[in-house]
This record gives structure tokens, sequence and C-alpha cells, in this order.
């Protein structure tokens, strides 16, 4: 119940004593809040909405924000200790970074003023949840090939279109819609609208089955005929992509902080069961292939430790590049993927076991290498700079 961050490599400097007050806040509040329930939330595929009014009440959501719509006015440091508590717990449906640390700062840089004052002090109070709706079937990451369309009608936009693979889909009450609004120019005639749910013409499909991630919800969202006031563009429009471009590295930043901790913890929870577990009357971390197996993956988790460190400490100082950022979600993103696997083999048929963590962890990290950008879109980014 402390509040300390884990680590491989000794004592962190990235996070100052305030950072680690608030992670002690955090970590108290996901053991009495989300632990206990969350396998029942994975069986149920969503997490109840009283969840993120608690989390609202406890300061939890959106602690970047200025305090003047409802935000502590934090840096992304305080974001970091919740997505590492979350990993640390693997407690994965609580869309809280998606919410705070993706659709919110599109709000807070983009919208009108009338708009922040409506939307956001109810976003950091768990009133409001967010999406962003990015993804269309057949689309991939492929943002040029966007179909869903938004034509200026007078004083409104007209939204038609459909997304999927929406996380926080099924519980959102407001949607970043990205949308064509002149689809003869490809990716400069992208614009971002805000769509609340309830508005006429927009649907929402049905809670997506996933191999992972079974407490998350995600959706197909439908759009027939939206007329939405042109007051709900974020920035100006056609600027959409630029927008994107801009706020990506601290999504895929959040992808790699995210990763460092489930690597440090899965890690200790498989020593552990490798030290207790006998196999031929040794036990499993006794076979030399198993422990040099460990002994590898400590190595490797405590590099990207200091890579993952070092680019939060750069983002923190708002000097994260998108190579870095993309660099970051690549190595951490395969690395965790490679050691969950070799930790799931260490554990043998009890990994395959839903109730042992190490399959569960397994199976939602594999996401990663595809969401925020796929790693074969983050060797292009990479390579570009060659």
């Amino acid at each position: 119940m402390g509040g300390t961050a884990a680590s491989l490599t000794g004592p962190r400097s990235v996070f100052s004593s305030d950072h680690e007050i608030f992670r002690g806040q955090v970590r108290r509040f996901f053991e009495k809040h989300i632990v206990p329930f969350h396998r029942q939330w994975e069986r149920d595929g969503i997490v109840p909405r009283s969840l993120w009014l608690e989390a609202g009440s406890a300061g939890l959501l959106c602690p970047m924000l200025a305090e003047e719509y409802g935000g502590a006015g934090a840096d992304f440091g305080y974001s970091a200790v919740i997505i590492e508590e979350i990993a640390r717990t693997n407690c994965t449906g609580p869309g809280f970074p998606l919410h705070s640390d993706i659709v919110v700062p599109y709000i807070a840089d983009l919208a009108s003023e009338e708009r922040k004052r409506e939307w956001l002090p109810k976003m950091a109070r768990g009133e409001i949840i967010g999406a962003i709706a990015m993804t269309e079937p057949g689309m991939g990451s492929d943002l040029k090939a966007m179909r869903t369309t938004a034509k200026r009608d007078g004083d409104h936009y007209v939204i038609n279109g459909s997304k999927t693979f929406i996380s926080n889909g099924q519980l959102a009450d407001l949607v970043i819609v990205c949308a064509k609004t002149d689809p003869s120019a490809g990716r400069k005639g992208i614009s971002l609208i805000c769509v609340p749910a309830g508005t006429p013409g927009f649907t929402k499909g049905r809670n997506l089955e996933k191999i992972g991630l079974h407490a998350q919800d995600t959706s197909e969202l439908f759009f027939e005929d939206v007329r939405v006031p042109v007051g709900n563009l974020l920035g100006e429009e056609n600027k959409g992509f630029s927008y994107l471009i801009r706020n990506l590295p601290q999504e895929r930043l959040v992808i790699a902080v995210r990763a460092a901790m489930g690597m440090e913890v899965m890690l200790q929870k498989t020593v552990d069961y490798a030290r207790e577990r006998q196999v031929f009357g040794q036990s499993v971390i006794d076979f030399q292939h198993n422990r040099f197996k460990l002994a590898d993956a400590k190595a490797q988790a405590a590099m990207f430790r200091v890579f993952a460190d070092h680019c939060l400490a750069l983002h923190l100082r708002g000097e994260l590049t998108v190579e870095l950022a993309a660099t970051a979600k690549l190595l951490g993103a395969e690395m965790q993927n490679r050691l969950f696997d070799d930790f799931l083999q260490i554990h043998g048929g009890y990994g395959y076991m839903a109730e042992y963590e190490i399959g569960r962890a397994w199976a939602d990290a594999r996401v990663g290498r595809i969401y925020g950008g796929s790693s074969e879109v983050m060797r292009e980014i990479i390579g570009r700079t060659l």
C-alpha cells in the first residue's frame, strides 16, 4: 500500500516526492475500488459508470487539466503515476488514460471557451466520459483512407460514416470524431468534431469481443446525417491531421510507460512463481534454462526502464520528439509481448489459466503492438529519419 515506484534500476529521478505521495493515493484507490472487482468487470465486458464518478471525486481524472476547468493543473508525471498503477495491478478496464491524456487535451487545447466550460469540468468529475474515433472498418492506420465525412450546412456539420475499435465506446458521452471536411484533400482535409452521445443519428453498435482487455468497452460507432453545431469543431477546419500528429507522441508514451511497469511487475510475479513451483523434485527457477530466461528478461526490462524514464523526463520538459515517442512505443510493446510470452511459458499450463495473472496480462498486452499506431507504422516513422 506504500507510495514508491518499483524499479529494476534503483531510485528513479523522474518523479518528485509529490508524485510519490500521489502514487500512494492512487494505489489506495485501486486497492479499494478497482482490484477486488476487476475480474467481474472482465466478465461483464465493461466497468460501471460509478467508478468514473469515484475516480473523478478522488482526483484521478484529468490531472493535467487547468484548475479553472476542474483539473489539478499538474504535469504529465501525475498521469504517468496513474498509468503505472494500472500496469502494476493489471487492471486494464478503466480507460482513464485515454480520457485524461488523449481526449481531454484536444478539447483543452482546441475547443472554444464556451465548449471548454461546458464539457471539461464534467470530464474532470467523471460525469462526461470521452472517446476519440479515428479507425474505420478497412482503414487500419491509414488516416488518408478515412471515409467518414462532415459537410457544412449553415451553422452545422452533417456527419456520415462509421468507426470501429473505439475504446470507451459504450460509456462515451462525448466523442471526438475524425472526419473528412474536404474529401478531395486527403490527410489535409481531416477535421476533428465533437459529437455528444444522444445526438440524433449517432448510434453505438455492440460492445466488441476482444481476446484481451475484457473489462474495457470497445465499440463500433455509426453516424447517419448527424447534425452538430459548427461550434463543436476543434481548432480549424481541415487541420485535424496536424493536431493528431502533435498529440500522438503523448499517446505513444502512455503505451511505453505502461509496458515498462508491466514488464517489471510480471517479471517479479514469474520469479515468485518459479521459486515456489516444484517440477521433478526441484524449483522451476533451479533449472538453468529458466533462470537464464529470467536473467535476460531482467536485463532487458532494466534497459527499457532507463529509456522509458528518459522519454518521460523529456516529455515533462516538452522535448519528446515524434521519433523518440515512436521508438519507445515500438520497443516497449515488442519487448513486453516477447517477455510476457516467456513468462507464460515458465508458468506452464497454469499460465494458460485465466485465474493466473500472467495469462490475462499476456492477452491484454498483445494490442500494444497494434493500437496507437502499429509496430510497422512506428518502424516507418523511425525509418524516415535514417
